[in-house]
């Protein structure tokens, strides 16, 4: 298979990076790692006519924290980057659990944050994951920069708010509640597969061990990462015990709508999807104990 043909710019800061997508528009298309947008080039599914390359932007790679501040993160930092961030993995235990489960080394070893995000693809593990988080996008344009929360970022299938002209920059992430505890897990028919279902989880308990903060979304069972936070609501202010949990588990049954694949029913997906939420939601909790 091989792309059509496309002219090809690397981009020697970000201004110019803009400045190149202000011009050419929908014909432009960004390649950071291009573990997605290269294969869909090959096929011809995506057929841009101008390739703008963002790998040599230093500016925006790299991961910052200051003391006690939020997680801010490149958009084209490398997933193997922040897997070796050990700093990093501490302050964002989730992502300790979720990015094993992104395809394979090699992809991991190309492969950004900012790519796999605005790609949006609601089976990937990091838009789930971003949502429990709470994450901000911050997307630039020639015209200026605005933030966008993770729940206004993914607006449909394999699309995102992400206007024409603009570029996602910088995930921020806030750093995870006090006295809270995390896990991802998901199913995949083979290792590095996408997910047939995936949940990250999120709690936080309060001074009498009762739940004070849940925070649940999952991969692979909508068009977009679906933020199940309503249907765990009723573990607020409750003990996390199996009743309780079994409870979020039988709410977030009734609430997703997979659409099914060849690969499993939508009835399967939802059954899964229900056990991975008892299950994560299990080991966040015990994480919490084990890190007091």
């Amino acid at each position: 298979m091989k792309p059509a043909p496309f002219r090809y710019i690397a981009a020697s800061s970000v201004e110019h990076a803009l400045s190149l997508k202000a011009e050419h528009g929908e014909d432009a298309r960004f390649l950071a790692g291009g573990q997605s947008l290269i294969p869909a080039m090959n096929f011809r599914l995506a057929r841009p006519a101008v390739l703008i390359d963002i790998n040599g932007l230093a500016e925006i790679a790299g991961v910052t924290r200051p003391p006690g501040s939020e997680i801010r993160i490149g958009a084209v930092t490398r997933y193997r980057a922040l897997e070796r961030d050990g700093d990093f993995i501490k302050a964002c235990p989730l992502f300790a659990d979720a990015l094993p489960h992104i395809a394979h080394p090699a992809i991991r070893n190309r492969g950004t944050i900012g790519g796999n995000l605005s790609h949006a693809d609601p089976a990937s593990e990091l838009p789930a994951v971003a949502l429990a988080m709470q994450a901000r996008m911050r997307v630039r344009s020639v015209r200026g920069e605005r933030e966008l929360s993770a729940s206004e970022f993914f607006v449909g299938l394999l699309t995102t708010a992400v206007q024409t002209d603009e570029m996602l920059t910088e995930i921020i992430f806030p750093p995870p509640p006090p006295g809270s505890g995390s896990c991802f897990m998901e199913i995949a028919r083979r290792r590095g597969d996408f997910a047939l279902a995936g949940v990250a989880a999120v709690i936080a308990l309060d001074a009498e061990r009762r739940c004070a903060t849940v925070r649940l979304a999952l991969c692979g069972v909508g068009d977009t990462p679906v933020d199940a936070g309503a249907a765990a609501a009723c573990l607020l202010g409750q003990p996390c015990n199996d009743k309780t949990i079994a409870e979020v588990a039988a709410a977030v049954r009734e609430t997703v709508t997979p659409s099914g694949s060849v690969h499993a029913s939508a009835a399967y997906q939802r059954h899964v999807a229900g056990v991975l939420v008892g299950r994560a939601l299990k080991a966040a909790h015990e994480r919490i104990g084990h890190a007091a």
